[in-house]
């Protein structure tokens, strides 16, 4: 877009097309408009905070997003996040490959946290695969997850977190969600998400489990985050941890190499997998 003709473009013009691609992406950066429209980011944060009084989006940090996305209680709606089922095909080989990436850095001896989510879930396959590990113990909030270990039990020690039951993951969240995951430390932790960006960091569009990732950053000496492709470059509601709480990424072909690079470039291990 023509930055001199966008200047002078009429606000209402403005906030019509800055909604329109709402409604496209899902959520947009206030940076993002601020350079795609060639107005400053306090005209941008202007123009979104009057598309929020509309009711229109809802303003979140560094950006908006829809409103479908967001229930009025401040947690993520049912309608935006697909359940387990909905999830668990898309993108099926993809999540495969960074299963069995993730599984290789565990040895015999490790202690685990392994987060709910469809990608979390092919890292479990992976691992109960892998016959020559030992004396492996496992956090989950995942019953999912739980019963995917469940063959390698007595050579894995599954535990599940408690908590409330969130029927649309099979996760556990709070109250008393968190509890144990406040008195353990482990050797790694394989952390899901909606979205991970080299400067907003890794993001979830659900704010029950996003408490709980974050306390399960907490307790890892290595946090590990786990994504598809698609899920680089995408920023979400809830913030989970900044991206240098982050100590490697495994992630697909379909990333921006762009964003990748930034990535590495902010000391986080990056890993293709195929």
């Amino acid at each position: 877009m023509d930055q001199a003709l966008s200047r002078t473009m009429p606000g209402e013009v403005r906030r019509d097309r800055v909604l329109t691609l709402i409604e496209e992406h899902g959520f947009v950066r206030v940076a993002d408009l601020s350079s795609l429209f060639g107005v400053s980011e306090v005209t941008v944060r202007s123009d979104l905070d009057q598309l929020a009084q509309a009711s229109l989006i809802d303003r979140v940090h560094g950006g908006a997003m829809i409103r479908s996305r967001i229930s009025t209680a401040g947690s993520s709606s049912e309608e935006a996040e697909p359940s387990f089922e909905e999830s668990a095909d898309t993108l099926a080989d993809e999540k495969d490959a960074i299963g069995r990436a993730a599984a290789s850095l565990v040895s015999p001896g490790d202690s685990l946290i392994i987060d709910v989510g469809t990608t979390t879930t092919a890292v479990a396959h992976a691992l109960t695969e892998r016959t020559n590990l030992d004396d492996i113990v496992v956090f989950t909030n995942s019953l999912t997850i739980a019963m995917q270990l469940e063959p390698a039990i007595p050579r894995f020690t599954v535990i599940l977190t408690g908590g409330k039951l969130r029927p649309r993951q099979h996760s556990l969240v709070n109250p008393m969600g968190s509890g144990i995951l406040e008195q353990i430390n482990v050797s790694m932790a394989f952390i899901g998400c909606n979205g991970i960006h080299p400067t907003d960091g890794v993001t979830n569009i659900n704010l029950p489990e996003a408490q709980i990732k974050s306390k399960m950053i907490e307790a890892a000496e290595q946090v590990v985050v786990v994504a598809d492709g698609t899920k680089v470059g995408n920023v979400s509601v809830a913030r989970i941890a900044r991206i240098d709480d982050v100590d490697r990424l495994i992630t697909t072909g379909s990333a921006p190499s762009v964003l990748l690079d930034k990535i590495r470039d902010l000391g986080v291990i990056t890993t293709v997998a195929t």
